[in-house]
This record gives structure tokens, sequence and C-alpha cells, in this order.
């Protein structure tokens, strides 16, 4: 979602790639925080403190994962994999996490590209209206894109653009 945002500003290189990963990696520590706390205290500290072995640890971590990824994934896409699999109907907790994680990877893509499409609507109005006034004045050889770029981020900047992006994301994963 945040290449969406680069790219409905109408700056295809700023800001760069390493730190829209930066962020990306950022974010996802915050809000995976939880999960590896829970991973951390329910299967990795009883596997090194050898109260369980190697196969129930990793029964242990691994639900923690499925749950939250199974918190964000439409039950559409879990049938649609279910299916594709050849399972039919299978109760939530018996669920694999083959079918699991193309779900959620499906699912989410699809609300990056929701949230990416609500984020080009303004800066193409601007796109659209600096292009059609350019046109009313007689000015053809004015590349619309000269103009309407400051327009597109000074609309960016006076919205606190970042901060409501940034706070999108993360609330799109509130449980």
């Amino acid at each position: 979602m945040l290449g969406f945002v680069r790219t409905a500003l109408g700056v295809p290189s700023a800001p760069a790639n390493q730190l829209l990963i930066g962020l990306s990696l950022f974010l996802t520590f915050f809000i995976m925080a939880p999960v590896w706390q829970d991973i951390q205290t329910n299967a990795l500290d009883p596997y090194m403190a050898e109260q369980i072995n190697s196969d129930e640890a990793m029964d242990r971590a691994v639900e923690p994962i499925r749950t939250f990824m199974l918190r964000q994934t439409r039950p559409g896409e879990v049938d649609f994999f279910l299916d594709l699999a050849g399972m039919g109907r299978t109760e939530v907790n018996d669920l694999p996490m083959r079918v699991v994680l193309p779900a959620f990877v499906v699912s989410e893509l699809r609300t990056a590209f929701q949230m990416g499409f609500l984020i080009f609507i303004p800066f193409l109005v601007i796109d659209f209206l600096v292009a059609s006034t350019l046109m009313s004045m007689g000015m053809m050889m004015m590349p619309p894109t000269m103009v309407a770029l400051p327009l597109k981020l000074l609309l960016f900047v006076l919205v606190d653009g970042w901060q409501l992006v940034v706070r999108s994301l993360v609330q799109s994963f509130a449980s």
C-alpha cells in the first residue's frame, strides 16, 4: 500500500524503496509484537527450559500466528483455498497452514488494493482539475504534472498524509 501512496503522489522514486521497506518492517514489528510475545512465553521459553520437545514447541508457536492470520483473513478467501486443496468444510482449529497462509496473503493484497484505490482518488481529482484548467487556459504545452505535483504534495502535507496512512495500516490490524 505504501507503493500506492508514492505512485498516487506522482513521485515514483520518493520516498526511496529502502525507506518504504524500513517503514514496513518497523510497522510489522509493532503490529506483530503481541504475537511474538505469545510465542516467546508459550513456545520458546518452555522449549529452552527443556519442558517441551521441539514438535510441541512448533505447534505452540504456530497457533498464535494462525490465530492472527485468521483474524485478518476474509472467510471467502479461506473457503477458496480449502476448495483448491480439496478439503471441503473444516473447523477453524483444524485448518492447515498451507490454506491459512495463502488465504491471508490474498486477503491482505485485496485490502491493500482497496486502500490504495481510496488514496488515489483525491490525487486523481487534482490531476483532472489541473489538466482541465491548463487546457481551458490554452496552455497545452505545459505538462499537467509540473503543476499538479506541488498541489498534491501540499495536500498530502496539510492532511498529515504519512500519519493518516500509518494509522490506517495499523488500525486495519486491530483486533
